[in-house]
């Protein structure tokens, strides 16, 4: 069947399995609770991943560290223009976005102009957010308008606002990707970054596309969390950082660059949420999640290596 042979669908697969593992093990009950609470939870880790998926597409090296620190100070800074008062949802988006679109532009300055890897670039900028966060928090929490937080905990037909948000944010990345000049600039980077220079591809526009990408979406997924959770907290995006690696690297993206893949972002969102879901119905701890998911990344970076070594 031409389906298995989609790398995304195995995170669909094990989202599945995984949904059923946990219904079984509480005998059936909770099931609607648990499929809307995979799809909320689950719609952030695929905002940030979505926007990590597209950093590594540009090749090995490339990656984004400052996600975490990033969603803290869009969130923080967003709630503080906004106040609480009604009707400022509109301008905390807009703060979120800018913080999204000064942090990306800052890391690819690091990057390109003192010629820093990006994991160390991004490492140290986001030590640099989290401080600013820290001084214009001073140990506030400051609550989100009413109407944007009934946004982010309501539903449509059945189905979570923020998830929506989510598919419709995966819907314009596949869109960019798949049908448009610039998505094949940033798959070509990928494949082959000298190639690409050659062919007459904007490498460093395209690069600093991407990173602006990543940190607007970031800045997000930090937004409406914040929304969502009644407040934004300094470590609120923590877990977000090996969390949008793995639903990137278990969705299906070569880690080798040049290839995205849009549905096993999604598919592995689903399926992280259920597996600390079902983690937590045995009472494991925050240690045991993260090393399962390390456990999990590695093995699947092994298996894809050896695939490639086969081919």
């Amino acid at each position: 069947m031409k389906l298995l042979q989609k790398p995304w669908i195995w995170s669909w697969v094990a989202a599945v399995a995984a949904f059923g593992l946990t219904i079984a093990l509480t005998q059936g009950r909770g099931a609607s609770e648990l499929g809307y609470a995979a799809l909320s939870f689950g719609a952030f880790a695929a905002i940030v991943g979505l926007g990590q998926m597209l950093v590594i597409t540009l090749g090995p090296g490339n990656i984004d560290l400052s996600i975490p620190a990033s969603m803290t100070l869009a969130a923080t800074l967003a709630l503080k223009a906004m106040g609480a008062e009604p009707g400022s949802a509109w301008l905390g988006l807009l703060v979120a976005l800018g913080v999204g679109l000064g942090t990306g532009l800052a890391n690819f300055a690091l990057i390109w102009a003192l010629r820093l890897p990006p994991i160390i670039a991004t490492l140290a900028a986001s030590l640099v957010y989290q401080s600013i966060a820290i001084w214009s928090n001073r140990g506030l929490r400051i609550k989100p308008p009413e109407a944007l937080a009934d946004f982010a905990t309501g539903r449509m037909a059945g189905v979570p606002n923020v998830a929506i948000v989510a598919v419709v944010l995966a819907a314009l990345v596949w869109l960019v990707l798949e049908r448009t000049i610039w998505g094949r600039w940033l798959l070509a980077c990928g494949q082959n970054l000298r190639a690409a220079r050659l062919a007459g591809v904007p490498v460093e526009a395209v690069r600093a596309a991407t990173y602006v990408a990543v940190a607007v979406f970031a800045s997000l997924a930090g937004y409406l969390l914040a929304s969502f959770s009644g407040g934004a907290a300094l470590n609120m995006g923590s877990e977000y950082l090996l969390m949008s690696i793995a639903v990137v690297v278990i969705g299906g993206t070569s880690i080798a660059g040049g290839m995205s893949n849009v549905p096993g972002v999604w598919g592995a969102s689903l399926f992280m949420f259920l597996v600390v879901s079902m983690l937590n119905s045995y009472g494991a701890g925050a240690g045991v999640r993260m090393v399962l998911t390390g456990v999990i990344i590695i093995g699947i970076v092994i298996a894809a290596s050896t695939r490639r070594a086969r081919q």
